[in-house]
């Protein structure tokens, strides 16, 4: 009895670990390629002005173009995908309705993380794939790239595309816009949503 209460318990324990994708993983799942990076990251820095502790999930068009997103607070440093996961679900229920009624998925969830550290995949990086991936799959979407925004640039992991700017300061040196027309000024790091008209 002992024994077998010891087994669940390790399986109990491991089983959120499994929430997590490698690079290998995420590159055979063949995600779809962003058609200019450069541009979709620079229209979301302008849009949500993301600092170093902040996630930005954007919603593509059938044409590739930004329908809507919106930013949040980065979760806790666990390597579980689980809390990532209902994070960017509850941001993109917030921003857009479902897929769920379509044959197939027509357009395309995209997030962008604004974190420390070099380009290379982190073991965040890999339950933010698997949190990406599922709320994804939950909404009617397809599950689109992974973007990772420091201090050193912007880098599309999985496709080897990167750019030097924007990087995660480059909006500090400047004044703060509207988030919406008419609207007060928003901060930083306050989450934003955008809503294509």
């Amino acid at each position: 009895m002992a024994f077998g209460f010891a087994a669940l318990a390790r399986t109990e324990t491991a089983a959120p670990l499994s929430r997590t994708l490698g690079p290998d993983d995420w590159t055979r799942r063949s995600v779809p390629l962003l058609g200019n990076p450069r541009e979709l990251v620079k229209d979301l820095c302008a849009r949500h002005l993301p600092s170093t502790g902040t996630a930005v999930v954007a919603v593509l068009g059938l044409d590739g173009r930004l329908v809507a997103s919106a930013s949040f607070a980065s979760v806790s440093s666990r390597g579980d995908g689980w809390e990532r996961r209902n994070a960017v679900l509850d941001h993109l229920r917030r921003v857009t309705t479902h897929d769920l009624r379509l044959r197939a998925p027509v357009r395309t969830g995209v997030l962008m993380v604004c974190r420390e550290g070099g380009p290379n995949w982190m073991p965040a990086d890999g339950a933010w794939m698997w949190g990406l991936s599922d709320a994804c799959t939950l909404h009617g979407l397809r599950c689109g790239a992974y973007v990772t925004l420091s201090d050193g640039g912007w880098q599309v992991l999985g496709e080897g595309r990167s750019g030097r700017t924007p990087h995660a300061g480059s909006w500090t040196a400047r004044p703060v816009p509207n988030a919406w027309s008419g609207g007060p000024t928003a901060m930083p790091d306050a989450p934003r949503r955008h809503v294509a008209r």
